[in-house]
């Protein structure tokens, strides 16, 4: 399939992005250019700084997708955010580097064969005439660095290893990011190449955010990974991942669940967050 044009610049505000900010933000250091390694760099230092999180459906705030709204949050505020904020963000900021790039929305797997609404952001990036899936919102099975956009395409960053496959032809053509476990690949997500704008990811923001349906309204969860290890915390536990299958969890207190989302997950909390957590949300 013909890479799709992407929509206007408008249509995303990119502009809107106070980019050195948000280098800074991440840990970027030197000049960003629209090369192949500056994606490299800018992918890993962004999974790095900034976890999947949804502290803000917990506490009974609203997430917004504009930039000046991202930009407060996740840039100046320390947070993290959905997988929504994430990469609309991290788009934002390779459209102002000068890369070409489109936004599209994917259907999250997770090992299952059922059929889920379009809740999942990734961004396809052309870096030195060759396409790559980016990701940074997944959270902890998301890819840690860019994977090359081709049928069979494989990535291993640390212990972990990441496959894109092409299923299906024509109108019915999809393509499928997995991961391999200790015991064979594992479906993360699937997408097509149809062309998306802003309001496209806001109604499913919207949906995810407010519908009783919706699995994460008033959930406290945060997910993170790296080379070794990949963390889960939902509510008060806390679970470890490793690729040769060995799993762990254990119950938090609540000033062990606050100092987790602090060190582990990075996220600086507001005062009024923390309050609510400890009050209402992490007392049950």
């Amino acid at each position: 399939m013909n890479a799709l044009p992407p929509p206007p610049a408008a249509d995303w505000n990119s502009d809107a992005l106070v980019l050195d900010a948000y280098l800074a933000r991440i840990g970027f250091e030197g000049q960003a250019t629209a090369d192949f390694e500056t994606l490299r760099r800018l992918h890993r230092a962004h999974v790095d700084a900034v976890s999947w999180e949804i502290v803000d459906l917990a506490v009974g705030h609203r997430i917004s997708l504009d930039l000046p709204s991202l930009q407060k949050k996740i840039v100046d505020s320390g947070r993290g955010g959905c997988c929504l904020e994430n990469n609309l963000l991290f788009a934002a900021a390779l459209d102002q580097v000068g890369f070409k790039s489109t936004r599209h929305l994917a259907r999250v797997r997770r090992g299952s064969d059922a059929i889920r609404y379009r809740s999942h952001a990734v961004v396809i990036v052309e870096a030195e005439g060759r396409r790559y899936l980016a990701d940074v919102g997944f959270g902890d099975e998301g890819p840690l660095e860019p994977i090359p956009f081709e049928d069979g395409a494989e990535v291993t960053v640390g212990d972990w290893t990441w496959k894109l496959d092409r299923e299906g032809e024509g109108e019915s053509e999809e393509w499928v990011l997995r991961c391999l476990h200790h015991d064979g690949w594992f479906d993360v997500y699937s997408l097509r190449e149809e062309q998306h704008h802003w309001i496209d990811f806001e109604v499913s923001n919207v949906y995810t955010s407010t519908n009783p349906a919706s699995p994460f309204i008033g959930k406290l969860v945060a997910q993170r990974g790296d080379d070794t290890v990949r963390h889960t915390l939902r509510h008060r536990t806390l679970f470890a991942d490793y690729a040769d299958g060995f799993k762990h969890q254990r119950e938090l207190t609540t000033d062990e669940a606050i100092t987790h989302l602090r060190d582990t997950f990075r996220i600086t909390l507001s005062h009024e967050d923390e309050r609510v957590l400890r009050e209402s949300v992490l007392v049950h």
